[in-house]
């Protein structure tokens, strides 16, 4: 550290205000004033902590003392003049505050879409503690309302799970309303804990977790892996606390040839919709039957139905559809259409 950089440059001119002030009992100047916030200003952004300015201006104080002033006029001098240094101090630690989480917000959404030269997203990730060179998985946490940073909810979850590992590189974080969580792709704790508190925290509310991604672009895909979980969920009414996107694999492999969805949909499922009461009971029925593994026993007890009511229903889907849902040999068509269905919000959504 050069003389420059030392605490003893931020009392320039506090001894000869000390000592003039305090020997005549009046009030600091304006100038005066202005003078020490500016210097608190610069104090701040030049990183040194409060505690040694503060060591710092009473030693300074203490070898200025007028020897004739009353110690209540000294007292109020130094007062006014390190409540003004503090205001310059805390004002530029607000402003060096905001610009850090306007920093932070910008690699955040860089680092979520991969936008950005993955070099340099490598260089600002240290700076978050982050290392990119390692494999990383993204946790997303939705609950029943939208949440930002200064909500209790979040900050429930975030002292949580610092609280307990303090020393791992983790990036937490709100966006969209929802909490996301980066962690080291082999550190399964990390994420299972951040799933555990945010359900808590949220009376409730789902976490998906993305698949471990090399690099920065790694952690875009998995961070969309884990929204897509939550979307799938959503849609087929999967109710499972903690999601976990490689298991759900199959759902974007459906949905990603909309077109050939829509149409296997269409050509198997659309005759329901001749049935009394529209397709709705019927593809309900085709749902639990799958749910349950096919078993009639157990898909009509969750339909509080009589066992014979739930074969008149599969009878009449394969007269509607051709196809027979208890028949091995179509089965996979017909399942692959409800999961469809289910995807395209048909037929709430008409296709």
């Amino acid at each position: 550290m050069t003389a420059h950089d030392t605490p003893g440059r931020f009392v320039d001119g506090y001894a000869e205000i000390v000592a003039d002030a305090a020997s005549t009992g009046r009030h600091l100047t304006r100038h005066e004033l202005d003078s020490r916030r500016e210097l608190g200003a610069r104090a701040a952004a030049s990183g040194h902590g409060w505690r040694v300015l503060v060591r710092e201006h009473l030693a300074t104080a203490r070898a200025a003392w007028p020897r004739t002033a009353s110690p209540d006029n000294v007292l109020t001098v130094i007062e006014q003049a390190m409540d003004a240094f503090a205001d310059g101090y805390e004002r530029a630690q607000r402003l060096v505050i905001r610009q850090e989480e306007a920093a932070r917000r910008e690699f955040i959404d860089d680092l979520l879409h991969g936008r950005g030269d993955p070099g340099h997203l490598a260089a600002r990730a240290e700076r978050f503690g982050l290392r990119l060179s390692r494999v990383h998985a993204v946790a997303v946490a939705e609950g029943p309302a939208g949440y930002d940073e200064t909500d209790p909810v979040p900050r429930r979850v975030e002292d949580a799970l610092f609280g307990r590992f303090e020393n791992r590189r983790i990036l937490f974080t709100t966006k969209d309303g929802r909490m996301v969580c980066v962690a080291p792709g082999d550190e399964d704790d990390v994420l299972m804990h951040f799933a555990k508190q945010a359900h808590a925290a949220t009376d409730g509310g789902q976490v998906a977790i993305g698949r471990p991604r090399d690099g920065a672009v790694g952690i875009g895909h998995s961070y969309e892996e884990a929204l897509n979980a939550l979307d799938v969920a959503q849609r087929m009414g999967f109710g499972d606390p903690v999601l976990h996107a490689a298991d759900l694999l199959v759902f974007p492999v459906l949905a990603r040839d909309r077109q050939a969805l829509l149409d296997l949909v269409r050509s198997t499922l659309s005759p329901l919709e001749q049935a009394r009461g529209g397709a709705q009971p019927l593809l309900d029925t085709l749902t639990a039957y799958f749910d349950t593994g096919c078993v009639a026993a157990e898909t009509a007890r969750r339909l509080v139905l009589s066992v014979r009511a739930l074969t008149y229903r599969l009878d009449r889907i394969h007269h509607l559809t051709g196809t027979d849902p208890t028949d091995p040999a179509h089965r996979y068509t017909l399942q692959t259409a409800v999961i469809g269905a289910r995807l395209l919000n048909w037929p709430t959504r008409p296709l």
